[in-house]
């Protein structure tokens, strides 16, 4: 494994290598991919955890993948394994489905269903015997106002069980990661799942319908101005406009495999998901882009903390949130962070994920404790090099006798409670 170059996989090409690997996708379609990566080539994701060795064979011209590490998974119900399992999983389940032998009536929920669309696929499913609810969902943030992962599997999940109910089918719901690379169309991809027929519920949203969604935004506008005469309803809007809460930097400081950025990125999930403009600022994936060429000694580590610092702090200055997730191993490198927030006028949150050394080292996914043991990775904290353990945080976690979902919850209630202060104005 070690002797093929890496690669380090976006978002979008974790989404294409989770369906490769799940056989809904061939192995030479995520080569497609990956065009400028190597002919043997080790795929990672952005904490550098080898995840699989992908193979062009000159010989047969054929592309093998071999999977090397399971792929890292986060809370929310888009993450749930009773529906986010592989391809071939769920078209095994369906062969023995009731039906006719052409597979499932598939359901493609690619938006919150409206009403409309709910009487739609009751319609649809009604003597269909099996029905697949399929969710396409991306590991990247959406669109600012678009509704997340998170919320559109709730909504999905709620259609199917109305379908089940009301049209007496059988119904599975499958989580798909989509991020529209590979090659494969939507309708393609439902069928590697098990669907026969496929239908995109919205293409059967009707004109006044879709009239009426896409006018959503303009409701409050419109409420306003027949409340008001023009001249006060301009200065309704402008203050509308103009206030805005307080950002705030939410910052998580551990050992490395301690579970700070699987809580961090969980939190910042469900952050998106409440509506609220969220960066992640992942201790790895800034190395790679915002540090690089860094190295580990002291002088390094507090540059890097110190960059991610000023990234968070103005992100919050503009009423964001953001959350970080390095090691942040010395005292004086998180007090900066703290003094960068506070100046910016944004509330900032110190979490210690405080979880011990004998568990971080078992968590290792990537060897890196079993190599600085072994003298080949100096200055490695909590090893070769010290972590001063905070004690001004806000919260103080331990992911071994706290479960993330939990953790998840004690933050995002913490920081509820600040962001719940008066607004702030520019």
């Amino acid at each position: 494994m070690t002797d093929a170059p890496s690669h380090v996989l976006s978002d979008d090409e974790l989404d294409v290598l989770e369906l490769a690997l799940g056989d809904a996708l061939p192995a030479s379609a995520l080569a497609a991919a990956l065009p400028d990566a190597p002919a043997d080539v080790v795929l990672t994701d952005a904490e550098n955890t080898p995840l699989a060795r992908l193979t062009a064979r000159t010989g047969d011209r054929s592309v093998v993948l071999e999977p090397l590490k399971p792929m890292a998974t986060a809370i929310g119900p888009q993450w749930d394994a009773a529906v986010r399992r592989p391809a071939r999983e769920v078209r095994a389940a369906l062969r023995d489905a009731p039906g006719d032998g052409q597979g499932a009536m598939g359901l493609l929920v690619t938006e919150v269903p409206t009403r409309e669309e709910v009487e739609v696929a009751v319609a649809l499913a009604a003597g269909a015997g099996a029905v697949l609810v399929l969710v396409p969902v991306a590991r990247r943030a959406p669109e600012p106002g678009a509704v997340g992962a998170p919320g559109l599997v709730r909504a999905a999940r709620s259609l199917a069980a109305t379908v089940a109910e009301d049209a007496g089918a059988q119904v599975t719901t499958a989580v798909v990661p989509w991020s529209g690379r590979g090659g494969a169309t939507l309708d393609e991809t439902a069928a590697a799942y098990g669907a026969g027929r496929v239908e995109m519920l919205v293409a059967h949203r009707s004109p006044a319908t879709a009239e009426g969604v896409a006018a959503l935004p303009r409701v409050r506008e419109e409420a306003v101005r027949a409340l008001y005469p023009p001249a006060s309803a301009a200065e309704v809007n402008r203050a509308a406009s103009g206030a805005r809460r307080r950002g705030a930097v939410v910052f998580f400081t551990g050992l490395s495999g301690s579970g700070k950025s699987t809580v961090a990125r969980a939190l910042a999930a469900e952050l998106d998901d409440d509506g609220l403009e969220t960066t992640l600022l992942d201790g790895d994936e800034v190395r790679q882009h915002l540090s690089k060429g860094l190295g580990f000694d002291r002088d390094s580590r507090e540059i890097n903390v110190q960059r991610i610092g000023y990234v968070a702090a103005l992100v919050a200055k503009h009423g964001g949130i953001a959350v970080a997730a390095p090691i942040a191993p010395f005292a004086a490198g998180r007090a900066g962070v703290r003094a960068l927030a506070e100046d910016a006028g944004a509330h900032f949150v110190l979490v210690h994920v405080s979880t011990p050394l004998a568990v971080c080292e078992a968590r290792d996914r990537k060897g890196f404790y079993a190599r600085a043991r072994a003298g080949e990775i100096a200055e490695f904290t909590g090893i070769s090099s010290p972590y001063e353990e905070p004690d001004d945080a806000e919260l103080v976690i331990d992911t071994s006798d706290v479960p993330v979902p939990d953790a998840v919850e004690t933050v995002r209630r913490h920081l509820m409670t600040l962001l719940a202060g008066p607004p702030s104005r520019t």
